[in-house]
C-alpha cells in the first residue's frame, strides 16, 4: 500500500503509480494492467476510485480495455508519456 497525500485525489495518485510503471517498462505495451479488484487489494482504494483510474488512463491513451479480457498498456503509451513529460518542461 502507498501512503496517500491528503491534498490530491487518490485516483490521481494511483494513476501516477501506473504511469510510472508504464514509463519504466514494468508494464510494457500489451501487458495487462491491474484490474479494479487488484487495485483495491494493492492500494486499499474503493471500487469507484479504481474505475476512475482506468477511465483517466484510457482518456490519456495509455491503456485500452478489451471487454471480458481486461485493460492493457497501449502500444504507444511510452511515447505519449515522453511527449507529456517534454511538454511539461516548456
Amino acid at each position: 500500500m502507498i501512503e496517500f497525500a491528503p491534498d490530491r485525489p487518490r485516483w490521481r495518485q494511483v494513476a501516477d503509480v501506473i504511469r510510472t510503471r508504464i514509463a519504466d517498462g514494468s508494464y510494457p505495451p500489451g501487458t495487462r494492467v491491474p484490474s479494479v479488484v487488484e487495485m483495491l487489494e494493492e492500494f486499499g482504494i474503493a471500487t469507484t476510485t479504481g474505475q476512475k483510474v482506468h477511465r483517466g488512463l484510457r482518456a490519456e491513451g495509455l491503456i485500452y480495455t478489451e471487454p471480458g479480457m481486461g485493460s492493457f498498456v497501449a502500444k504507444n503509451a511510452a511515447e505519449i508519456l515522453k511527449a507529456a513529460g517534454d511538454d511539461s518542461r516548456d
